[in-house]
């Protein structure tokens, strides 16, 4: 066993409270290690003697520490066709159909370079735990290839087995060369089921299954896929996929099923504490009823909803329902980043104009000291609460999200005294992580181990990997020139 004292902390910001504005903030603080899991938290001055000699020690004066952030929606091998210059002004559909001809000449290679660099870039703002969403499989590509990435670069991964059935010949949106046989998709799904799947406390690994979206997939793959994972009893096996993104994917579904894409998804047993779907920009007041009533999980994507203009989810609306809330960064290139702590920014500030565009009758009913809330529709700790606590709950994970004995050893250090926190961490270290910077992570903590060690990587060599990494993008981007 392996011990780690993170030791003398400005401040730990455990977020150990449903309530974001409850959670405990701790100044002067320590916290202790022992093999991946959280031992000891406390005051500096109450560690007890025997915590003090750890087989490593972080000094962790003028740092804040707080749980590591969770990713709950991402496409990685996407951070190889970024800013493309054919798709920079288009809307989804549009933005789709300029890339699926390029993603068809992804190779495992590319697969793997790209996650790695995907993770490499959560792993420095302080993202511990991710998902993906890999739904394209040309050339021999298999989920295998991101799998192995992450566990060379030491990220704790839910990774998703999605899938594209239905082609422009059958009225999907994906070309037919980028489709595969929904016999094919089952089987190898219930295969990564079966070889990869952890259903233990504190699994490195899992694996949930993700058709891609309502255009490019049956309604028979969609109940199957959902048969297929519950029926692996209490293993927690999860279903994902993208829903209600803009308004062509509301009028898909009306066209297509005569539902909105709430009832679309009900009808298939998409809904549940199970189930979690990406982005949910144009869910409407039944449609939030149906995912509150069944504790469906949404993922926010504010950085993607904006760049494709599709609109901003109504977020403080799903929280107050009740429906459990997390964050994502989307695919790198509809992002185009993958900067956790940024991503939390922009849905801080994303909720308070999107308040301010709403129609009076959305906002009857809440104020704030006698007004509409305004800026308090999203607080600095309402934001880092759904990037820590609420995605963690949106990925079925207990035992990450905040910081307590017997959670895992999921942390994120960020040093307040450079530049993007002057004159903000003296008054307010936790609030001042989104308001005043988009920092890096001094110190990354997955598991119990440092994999970001004074804002370096220190599981892979990032100078070769993204030599590599844009080598393989001119490649992939001239195959389709």
């Amino acid at each position: 066993m392996t011990t780690l004292l993170i030791h003398n902390a400005a401040c730990i910001a455990t977020f150990d409270h449903a309530d974001p504005a409850q959670g405990r903030e701790l100044r002067d603080a320590s916290l202790f290690v022992r093999d991946n899991l959280i031992e000891w938290i406390g005051p500096a001055n109450e560690l007890p003697p025997a915590l003090k000699d750890a087989d490593e020690t972080i000094d962790a004066r003028g740092h804040l520490v707080m749980p590591g952030l969770v990713n709950t929606h991402h496409h990685m091998f996407q951070s190889l066709t970024r800013a493309i210059p054919a798709v920079q002004n288009a809307e989804l559909f549009g933005w789709l159909r300029g890339l699926y001809p390029i993603w068809s000449g992804l190779t495992p290679e590319m697969v793997q370079v790209s996650t790695q660099v995907a993770m490499a870039e959560l792993l420095m703002s302080g993202c511990t735990t991710t998902s993906d969403h890999l739904y394209i499989y040309p050339n021999g590509v298999r989920l295998e290839d991101s799998i192995e990435a992450a566990q060379h670069i030491g990220m704790r991964f839910m990774a998703t087995r999605g899938s594209m059935s239905v082609g422009q010949s059958q009225g999907g949106l994906p070309p037919d060369s980028v489709v595969e046989r929904e016999d094919a998709i089952l089987k190898d799904s219930q295969r990564l089921i079966e070889t990869w799947h952890d259903a233990r406390h504190g699994a490195m690994l899992q694996i949930a299954l993700a058709p891609c979206s309502p255009f490019s997939v049956s309604t028979a793959l969609m109940k199957e896929s959902a048969a297929l994972a519950r029926s692996f009893k209490d293993q927690g096996v999860r279903l994902h996929t993208h829903l209600a993104e803009n308004d062509h994917d509301i009028a898909y579904s009306r066209e297509k099923f005569n539902r909105t894409p709430a009832e679309y998804a009900q009808d298939l047993g998409w809904l549940g504490d199970d189930v979690w779907h990406a982005h949910c920009v144009k869910l409407d007041d039944d449609g939030i009823s149906l995912f509150a009533a069944s504790r469906t999980g949404v993922a926010h994507c504010p950085c993607s909803n904006m760049r494709l203009a599709s609109g901003i989810a109504p977020v403080r609306r799903l929280l107050d329902a009740g429906v459990p809330v997390g964050l994502g960064v989307d695919g790198s290139a509809s992002n185009d980043g993958a900067h956790m702590l940024g991503e939390a920014r922009q849905a801080l500030l994303l909720a308070r104009v999107g308040r301010a565009v709403q129609p009076p009758e959305v906002r009857a009913g809440k104020t704030f000291f006698g007004c509409d809330l305004g800026p308090a529709e999203m607080t600095a700790r309402d934001a880092l609460h759904i990037a820590t606590r609420g995605g963690a709950q949106v990925l079925g994970r207990l035992d990450v999200g905040h910081l307590a004995p017997g959670m895992c050893a999921d942390l994120a250090l960020f040093d307040l005294r450079t530049l993007g926190f002057a004159g903000g961490a003296v008054h307010d270290p936790v609030a001042s992580l989104l308001l005043c910077a988009s920092a890096q992570a001094a110190y990354t903590v997955v598991n119990g181990r440092v994999v970001v060690r004074q804002g370096q990587l220190t599981t892979v060599d990032l100078g070769p990997l993204l030599e590599k990494h844009n080598r393989l993008a001119r490649e992939l981007a001239a195959s389709t020139a």
